[in-house]
């Protein structure tokens, strides 16, 4: 996922997807010429927004929305591309591929879309690659961190870029499960683990990267399980847990399932962290483990937002606005997604003398390649697979209540 910038605050689950596209008849130097008088011969560019904005998973979902529209907004301000009003068009996929797969459809069908931000999931993001890719039109995860998805499905032995249209700025799970993997053997010193996934494709290719970076090191896997992620009750794995003998646990999945089965682990007499990574990094872990998730711990993608010069400003920025959702986990990462696009969008409007070509969206996808710029998360630009150069991660643990950075730094494997 995600996953992941990077306050935990207590969001408020309010749903409500900001649908906002583009009005007036399309130019044809591909643009919309805009009627809400913000400055007559305008060209109106959507950016498209894919995120959970309702059910489990929208206090990160609406952080994802929130950041891509500050970064609008703020563009528009700068008037950063002459000429140009950006808008989003915000889309709720339930954290569901199949409804990912039609908001894509939508998404590619309002010609006035460039760019999208998200999904989420990493399996939502999947479902979601070959509509856009077909389509040309650019797509920017801050939260996909599954590898297959920029290095394909064999990414350990040969990788293979399939898709030219999909990027993301959120470093990926064959950095993050073995930097989890690492801090947990070398520096908690724990040598027993169970390891649990919740068989979704972020959650177990997460489970599977941290598997093999423990067992390399010289732990021992004491026990592996795979629950179902629609339901809350996980007294039974818990139970295998304490009969294990692990002296921690890791889980692959995201915080609706971790926070529930962290505390029926405790309450089943495992008195052992829980640890996961950026899908368990959200304050609403912390309300559903409750008191006993004290300890675990979860690792995200970047720096923490306090000590990054860069993200100072997005968060006065943001607080400014009055969103009433915490950014949260993805928040610093979905306004530089949502950046990349206009930076993308700038670099084809001033490379065809001030206006938008008629093959736009081939344009800027082609124009993302190069992006580069210092964003609220810190440098951004992407590799030759499109997936982020920036691979600093944090490992955050439960004290007083509250996520409370522990280590940063990267992947020495």
């Amino acid at each position: 996922m995600r996953q992941r910038s990077l306050i935990a605050i207590t969001a408020a689950l309010a749903a409500g997807a900001l649908t906002l596209t583009a009005c007036g008849s399309r130019d044809d130097d591909g643009g919309s010429k805009s009627g809400d008088g913000s400055g007559g011969g305008s060209t109106t560019v959507v950016i498209g927004v894919d995120a959970p904005l309702t059910g489990d998973l929208s206090a990160l979902g609406l952080g994802i929305k929130n950041s891509a529209d500050l970064a609008a907004k703020t563009a528009n301000k700068q008037k950063f591309v002459e000429g140009v009003t950006f808008k989003i068009q915000a889309l709720d996929d339930q954290g569901q591929p199949s409804v990912g797969q039609q908001n894509a459809t939508k998404l590619v069908a309002n010609k006035d879309v460039l760019g999208v931000v998200g999904p989420l999931n990493s399996s939502v993001g999947e479902s979601m690659q070959k509509v856009f890719d077909t389509a040309k039109l650019v797509e920017v995860s801050p939260a996909n961190t599954n590898p297959s998805l920029t290095q394909g499905v064999d990414w350990q032995n040969k990788q293979v870029r399939p898709y030219k249209s999909y990027f993301r700025t959120a470093t990926t799970d064959a950095v993050q499960g073995p930097f989890a993997a690492q801090y947990v053997y070398n520096d908690s010193k724990k040598r027993k683990v169970f390891v649990i996934d919740d068989k979704k494709t972020y959650g177990a290719g997460l489970a599977g990267t941290f598997t093999e970076e423990f067992k390399k090191l010289g732990g021992k896997v004491v026990g592996t399980e795979h629950i179902n992620p629609d339901t809350k009750d996980f007294n039974a794995v818990a139970t295998k847990v304490k009969n294990s003998g692990a002296d921690v646990v890791y889980y692959g999945g995201e915080y609706p399932q971790a926070g529930p089965l962290s505390k029926q682990i405790k309450e089943a007499g495992a008195k052992i962290p829980l640890v996961g990574g950026d899908g368990i990094y959200s304050a609403d872990f912390i309300k559903l483990a409750g008191a006993n998730g004290t300890g675990d711990l979860a690792t995200s993608v970047g720096a923490p937002v306090e000590e990054l010069p860069s993200a100072k400003e997005f968060v006065a920025n943001y607080k400014a606005e009055g969103y009433k959702d915490a950014f949260e986990a993805y928040g610093g990462y979905s306004y530089d997604s949502a950046w990349s696009i206009i930076e993308a969008v700038k670099k084809v409007v001033d490379d065809n003398g001030g206006k938008l070509p008629g093959d736009a969206r081939a344009k800027v996808v082609e124009a993302m390649q190069s992006v580069s710029f210092d964003g609220v998360t810190g440098k951004v630009s992407f590799d030759e697979f499109g997936d982020a150069t920036n691979k600093q991660l944090t490992v955050y643990a439960v004290e007083n209540g509250a996520w409370g950075a522990v280590k940063s730094g990267t992947y020495g494997g």
